[in-house]
């Protein structure tokens, strides 16, 4: 869990950042993901979605020092090396979800045994953080299966200074041939611009593009 301090009187985004950080601008964008090639190798062998899209997400995370930079616990600014999900479970009993972190890793049948751990020990619980301690190199990604959106927007005040990305997915649209998936990210303007959040759903359908590979590394 290494944390990278950054000198914030000499960073290049110095000025940004202060403008932002006292302004305390948080942005959003959605946009549709193409997942008809993901979804196709999904089903051929025989994984589950959630699991490939919370990979997705946090390989899409850990590309970009912009998606990992935000406080620590004591208050010191910069960057983690690298970042796992924190994700919600829904259950269907109680109609109440919680939140669980995996540790991510490089390869995605690994990942998807680690989901699978912790999916079964974790699921059913009707507690909001059942899986503890929570580490603080952690981000948060959810899912609504139940309805689709062109829009989302959910902020994490924490005092006003919560800089990581949250993410948050929709239910698949079909139009035509071809299978979308909503994705909202909502991101600080602290950190991130435009162009990053850009770069961020460009990853997204990249990854979901070049699914055969990751999937059978």
């Amino acid at each position: 869990m290494i944390f990278n301090k950054i000198d914030r009187k000499n960073w290049h985004r110095h000025e940004y950042f202060e403008h932002y950080i006292t302004q305390q601008t948080t942005f959003s964008m959605t946009s549709e993901i193409d997942i008809s090639i993901l979804y196709k190798n999904i089903k051929d062998n025989n994984f589950k979605f959630y699991p490939a899209f919370i990979y997705m997400v946090t390989k899409a995370v850990n590309t970009n020092i912009v998606f990992r930079t935000g406080f620590n616990s004591q208050a010191e600014l910069g960057y983690w090396e690298k970042l796992n999900p924190s994700y919600t479970i829904f259950n269907e009993e109680s109609e109440t979800f919680s939140s669980i972190w995996t540790e991510t890793s490089d390869n995605f049948k690994q990942f998807h045994q680690n989901y699978e751990s912790d999916l079964k020990k974790y699921n059913g619980r009707i507690r909001l953080f059942p899986k503890s301690p929570i580490p603080e190199n952690i981000f948060h990604l959810s899912m609504i299966p139940w309805s689709s959106f062109t829009g989302f927007n959910l902020n994490i005040n924490n005092g006003g200074n919560y800089l990581l990305p949250i993410i948050t997915a929709g239910k698949f649209v079909q139009k035509e041939n071809a299978i979308y998936l909503p994705v909202s990210l909502q991101m600080h303007h602290a950190v991130c611009d435009g162009y990053h959040a850009s770069l961020f759903m460009n990853s997204l359908q990249s990854f979901a593009d070049e699914s055969h590979d990751w999937l059978l590394d």
